[in-house]
Parts: C-alpha cells; sequence; structure tokens
C-alpha cells in the first residue's frame, strides 16, 4: 500500500490549524472527506477576515477617509497576491468574482458575444462541470455557434488521440477543466492550450479543483483565461477569480454595470474604466479577497508542490483501500489523478451510502457533482465521491472503509 510521508512537515499538526475538525458529527469524529466541494479554513483566514470588519471595514476605492483607504490597500494587495500566486504579468489580468462558475460566465457574457458567429465552433470536452458546460450551450444558442466535444475515454482520461480532428479552424474557443471533479483526471493543460493557440482559439481553464492543490503559472501554461474558487483552496465562500490576459481583457466589454467600472457618465452615454475595474461594478466582496490573500499566504507556507505529492499519495491510498472491497468501482485513472476518488458499490445508491455514512461523521458526496453528462457517458445514475486535503490522513481513509464495509454488509 501506498504510504503518506512527505518529508520536514508535520501535517497532523496542521490540523489543529482548523478548528471545524474538532467537531463532532452524529456523536463521532468528524471526517471530512468533502473538499472538492469546499475545503475548510484555517485560523489564519478567519483572523484575516475578522481583523478586515474590527478594524477596517469600509468601502473600496471611492473613499478619502483613513479606513476606505485601508480597505482599498488591503483589497488590492489582495488582487497582486492572486497575480503573483497564478504567474500573470499583471494584477490588471486578474478580476475578482463570486467564484468559477461567475467568472465562466464573464467570458461567455463578455467575450462571446463579440467574438463569435454563426458557424464558429466552442469545443468542450466531455468530462465538464455543469459550469463550464451550460453557459457555452447558452451562448451557441444565442450565437448560432456550434458545441463540439473531446470524447472520455474508458479509463477517464480524454481520448487526446482526437484532438486534431476536433481542433480545427472552425474552433474560436476551447474550454476544459484541469482537474475533473469526479474521475480526478488531470488533464495537459499545457499542452492543449498550445494546440489551441496553434490554430486561432481562445483558452478557458477551468481550475476549481487545481488552484490550492498543485503549482500554476498561467504564462507556462499558455492559456487566455483560467477560472478559481477561494472557497475550494482555504478561502471564504463567494469569492474567486478570473485570470484573463491583458490584451483580451481590454478587448471585451462590460458585462455587469453601475458603480466604480465607470470613467463618466452622461445621461445618453458612458465611458468605462479598462480592466480589470471594468468587470467589478458594484461594492465588490472586499472581506473576502482580503481571506482570499490570507488562504493563498497560508498555502504558500506549506507549499503547492507538498500539498500536491501529500494529496496524490492519499488519493492512491485511498483507491488501494477501496479496492480490497466487495462490489466496488472506482472510476477514472490509477495515477496520477487529483485529491479525489468517485466510486460506486453495488449494495447501495450513492445517495443511500452517503447518508449511511454521514451517521458515523464520515462526511462524502453523493449524486452526479454537476457531472449528468459525464455520468450518462458511464451509465451512473451518480457517484460516491471521497475529495482530500492536506489536513486528511490515512487513518481518516481506514476509518472510511470500515464504514463502507458496514455500509455493505448493511445493504446487502
Amino acid at each position: 500500500m501506498h504510504q503518506v510521508a512527505t518529508p520536514d512537515i508535520d501535517w497532523k499538526a496542521i490540523r489543529e490549524d482548523f478548528p471545524i475538525l474538532r467537531e463532532r458529527a452524529h456523536g463521532h469524529p468528524l471526517i471530512y472527506f468533502d473538499s472538492a466541494a469546499t475545503s475548510q479554513k484555517p485560523r489564519a483566514v478567519l483572523e484575516a477576515l475578522q481583523n478586515y470588519y474590527e478594524h477596517n471595514n469600509a468601502n473600496v476605492h471611492r473613499g478619502l477617509h483613513e479606513l476606505s483607504s485601508r480597505a482599498t490597500d488591503a483589497y488590492e494587495r489582495s488582487r497582486q497576491r492572486v497575480a503573483n500566486y497564478l504567474g500573470a504579468v499583471s494584477p490588471d489580468e486578474i478580476v475578482f468574482t463570486r467564484g468559477t462558475t461567475e467568472s465562466i460566465n464573464l467570458v461567455a457574457q463578455a467575450w462571446g458575444p463579440k467574438f463569435l458567429r454563426s458557424g464558429d465552433v466552442i469545443l468542450l470536452t466531455e468530462m465538464e462541470h455543469h459550469s463550464n458546460l451550460v453557459p457555452w450551450q447558452l451562448l451557441a444558442e444565442r450565437t448560432g455557434a456550434k458545441l463540439r466535444f473531446v470524447p472520455v475515454r474508458d479509463d477517464g482520461t480524454l481520448a487526446l488521440d482526437q484532438i486534431s480532428s476536433l481542433l480545427t479552424s472552425e474552433v474560436k474557443l476551447f474550454a476544459f477543466t484541469h482537474i475533473s471533479n469526479s474521475l480526478g483526471t488531470i488533464n495537459p493543460v499545457a499542452e492543449l492550450c498550445q494546440k489551441a493557440r496553434a490554430i486561432g482559439a481562445v483558452t478557458v481553464v477551468d481550475a476549481a479543483q487545481s488552484a490550492g492543490h498543485l503549482p500554476i503559472n498561467v504564462r507556462e501554461l499558455g492559456c487566455d483565461f483560467l477560472a478559481f474558487s477561494g472557497h475550494k483552496m482555504c478561502g471564504p465562500t463567494g469569492i474567486g477569480a478570473l485570470y484573463g490576459r491583458a490584451e483580451i481583457l481590454d478587448a471585451m466589454p462590460p458585462w455587469h454595470c453601475g458603480g466604480e467600472m465607470i470613467v463618466s457618465v452622461a445621461l445618453e452615454k458612458s465611458a468605462f474604466k479598462r480592466a480589470p475595474h471594468r468587470f467589478e461594478a458594484g461594492t465588490p466582496n472586499i472581506a473576502g479577497a482580503i481571506g482570499l490573500a490570507a488562504a493563498i499566504d497560508y498555502i504558500e507556507q506549506i507549499g503547492r508542490s507538498a500539498i500536491f505529492e501529500h494529496d496524490a499519495r492519499l488519493a492512491a491510498y485511498a483507491m488501494d483501500r477501496l479496492a480490497e472491497l466487495p462490489g466496488m468501482r472506482v472510476l477514472g485513472p490509477s495515477a496520477p489523478r487529483g485529491a479525489l476518488v468517485g466510486f460506486v458499490m453495488e449494495a447501495a445508491h450513492p445517495h443511500d451510502l452517503t447518508t449511511f455514512a454521514d451517521q458515523y461523521g464520515l462526511a462524502l458526496r453523493g449524486g452526479h457533482h454537476c457531472n449528468q453528462p459525464l455520468m450518462r457517458r458511464f451509465g451512473l445514475p451518480g457517484t460516491t465521491r471521497a475529495s482530500f486535503y492536506f489536513y486528511n490522513t490515512t487513518e481518516e481513509i481506514d476509518r472510511m472503509i470500515e464504514i463502507l464495509r458496514a455500509a455493505a454488509q448493511f445493504f446487502s
């Protein structure tokens, strides 16, 4: 079996930074295996939020008083922090949003109508989360563009041998996930972006499951857009970001309009700021941005390479242990994979299995995981998903196996 041991890092001591991990559920110690849905928050992030509200709470950019200056400085430092984290050229390439979903919708609604025409092709994959599928469906309906899909093989990987026949000159945009939230598949982002760039297609990378788990440099990846959510990487809910190459952002019209994103307003016509402020109408989630920067600081202290190694070993260990159970089917590639395993057991429906596990303090996720077309591809109503982060342990996985074994006996 795989053993999880990354030198010089006391992973169990890190757990003490997360107060919620001391909670009990139905009288049992909490085992939180649902970080792909949302991660838990370390004390450093909670303290950053409290400090902002206690000492610096004010609206940004518009005030001339001391508190507004403090809040503005903290908000814009957070933008710079995100830019550094992603390897962006400038903080002006970072647009704060509510998360991955809003970021992708921003591209679909601001970039799409201006640059897509009837007959153009939007290339996606069969493994996309609904947030990276439905916006493009609606855009195709509005513009007359067509959707095309890269198939998923039985092993959960993309049919990369078909890329050359799918990524043709008609493709104007290629949107795909970095790590599948159901399969754990890690897609070759740099390779896909290079192939798209060669035919002039714009790329959109869904990094919801990767931004907090492994090193990302948008210049090395060569992507045009990249979207992620703060709440999946130790940050608050309701905050995330869209990275966009500066020349593309500057060519896009606003999508939400109101205060802050304007230069001047007359009764008949308005002039708008440059990116990123053009896309941030109204009062932003100031505390969320500050909390996101605190989360990035926390993650960087550990190191994303170390986190990836730790999480990958947890996933491999879980796959080894799950193989011991009768009637078990695990989806996705054996390796490399992201920090999750999706599986089905013959004994029980994923919803029933997840409900049973909850009674023993084990938080799993059961259902289609906003991947209905992917579930149909594999002939399943859904899966049970265990997703991990650096605060999880092999001992927790061992306890999960005990609970799943008991579930198999119960439902049989």
